[in-house]
This record gives C-alpha cells, structure tokens and sequence, in this order.
C-alpha cells in the first residue's frame, strides 16, 4: 500500500521534512517514488509547501495518508 509520509532530513536539532510517495512497509530513508513538498516546523510561520496536484493524483489513485500528513493538510 502507499503512504503520503514525511522523510525528516536537516541537521541534528534542526528538522525539516520532506513529504513523499513510498510503499507503507519500507522505511522513509530507503527510498520514495516521489518528492510532493517540504514542510519546515522551525520557520517563523511553519511553512509547509506541497505540489496539490501529485497529491490530489496519488489520493485518487488509492495511497493513503499518515495521520501526521493527513493533519497537515487538512490545516
């Protein structure tokens, strides 16, 4: 099954996160089908950039997301 996910990526005490496509029983840092944003939570506004398109796409052609990610974007 796919997952919408997030990949932490960033330095140690300093997070961002990438979200990406990728298959639910594999780990985040193994590898993804595709990159569809980023979301910084240090930013002064928490900015959280997405390509609404592909996840629009990815949602209809039946992959699911995380409650984390499905949190964010409803927000």
């Amino acid at each position: 099954m796919l997952m919408l996910r997030l990949q932490r990526v960033g330095k140690i005490k300093q997070p961002s996160y990438r979200l990406i496509i990728s298959e639910k029983v594999r780990d985040t840092q193994h590898g993804s089908l595709e990159i569809l944003g980023t979301f910084n939570p240090l930013g002064k506004e928490a900015a959280f950039t997405v390509k609404e398109d592909r996840v629009k796409y990815w949602l209809s052609v039946g992959a699911q997301a995380s409650p984390t990610v499905h949190n964010l974007l409803l927000a």
